[in-house]
Order: C-alpha cells, then structure tokens, then sequence
C-alpha cells in the first residue's frame, strides 16, 4: 500500500510540474485600450517600454504614446517607426513610451506550414485559431503567434495622429501616416490572436492584431489586412 502512494504522490507531482511548465512557457500581457482613443480621445502614455528592456524572448506591438508611430519589437528587438517629416523613422530603442502595447514573452516557438488553401486574410484568421486549438492552446486567452515568409500583398500603416484631432476613426488612424500597399514581399509578422479583446487590442472586426518588419527592415507597421503567399509559416508557442 505505501508503494501505491508512492507512485500515485510522483504522478501527482509530475502532473503538477507539467501543468506548471506548459504554463510558464509563454504569457501575454496588455496595456491601455483601443476603446480610450475611439471613445475618451485619450491617447496617453499606459506603459513604459524600459519594463521590458534586457528580459529576453519579448515580442510586442502596439503604439507609441500619443500615437506617433508603430511599436513592433521580435525577440527582444525594437524595431519602432515613426512618421518623420513624411518619411519613415527608426527608433530601436526602449525610450519611449505606449498608448497601446500587448507584449508576449515566449520561450519556444514551434511551426506550421500554411496551407496554399488559405488564400485570404479571414481565412488566416481562423486557421490561426484552429491550428492553435488542435496543438492544445487555449483559444479563450490571447494567442502570440508569428509569420514568416512571402506576403502576397499586404495594407500598411505607421500612425501619425494631430493630437488637436479628438475624433478618431479607424480610417483616419489608418491614413493619418504614412501607408500603403506592398505585394510579394518578404516579411517577419508579429501578432496576437483573441476573440476576447474587441476594443481592447483588436478593432471590432477581427481577432488578430499584427505587426511587420520586411526581411531588409527598410519598412516595418501596422498591418490592415494581409493576403498570405504559398510559402508563409505560422509559428506558435512550444507546449509539447
């Protein structure tokens, strides 16, 4: 009988440490809200981005306080942008400030090849969900993910808010810096998935929120909508 215990008290434990482990293997955490710029007009700073200086594995994406430029950082690498009299600024530092930032810190990733079947930018979306779903993520907390490889075409945008303009609009936000178009371009993209946040991290028709940096990081923003190439791969956190 103690020998029963025995082992059932180890299996208990390795059960326990597993749970822990799978956890402890990515986190997701946000701050400030999408909702205070569209309704309150508030676009002030909610996080400082030297929190985030020498912790290793961050991704995150969001934008800069009072909404003058794009926060994009890959594994613990700034890669911000601004509007700079019309033209595209670099900032690879941690000295600014956030009105919006969902920042991930992910140990492992792991990859899954996109199907040529997804074609569009709402079919991406939902392969996310399902591809994170059947690997054993919990779909009813934020996702981190990435993607890599050739974007068919993707709409772009690094915001330039008039901070005397109190009424915000998708659109304005949209073209109020510089923006465009590209096709066929190499890209790492960074982004979160949640069916959850409407308002919060993502606008109200759609559950992801995604960042880029093209592979020559001459441009890197916003992403508007993107139409994956045949040799596009997903990356989600390892828990396996």
């Amino acid at each position: 009988m103690r020998n029963i215990i025995v082992i059932h008290c180890c299996t208990l434990f390795l059960l326990l440490f597993s749970s822990v482990a799978h956890a402890e293997n990515y986190s997701v955490h946000h701050a400030g809200a999408l909702k205070n710029f569209m309704r309150k007009g508030d676009i002030s700073a909610k996080f400082n981005l030297k929190e985030l200086q020498g912790k290793k594995g961050i991704y995150a994406l969001g934008a800069y306080e009072n909404l003058k430029g794009e926060i994009q950082i890959f594994n613990s690498v700034p890669v911000g942008t601004y509007s700079k009299n019309g033209k595209l600024g670099f900032d690879t530092t941690f000295d600014k400030k956030a009105s919006l930032l969902v920042y991930m810190q992910v140990n492992n990733w792991t990859d899954f090849p996109v199907p040529k079947s997804v074609g569009t930018h709402k079919q991406l979306e939902k392969y996310i969900a399902e591809a994170a779903k059947k690997y054993g993520i919990d779909v009813k907390k934020p996702v981190p993910f990435r993607l890599s490889g050739t974007a068919k075409s993707m709409k772009w945008h690094v915001i330039d808010w008039d901070p005397n303009d109190t009424k915000h609009t998708h659109k304005k936000h949209m073209t109020s810096g510089p923006n465009g178009t590209l096709n066929n371009v190499m890209a790492e993209i960074i982004g979160v998935y949640s069916s959850k946040h409407k308002a919060i991290f993502t606008h109200h028709s759609t559950n992801v929120h995604m960042h880029f940096k093209t592979d020559d990081e001459k441009l890197a923003g916003h992403i508007d909508h993107l139409v994956p190439g045949n040799d596009m791969v997903l990356y989600l956190p390892k828990i396996k």
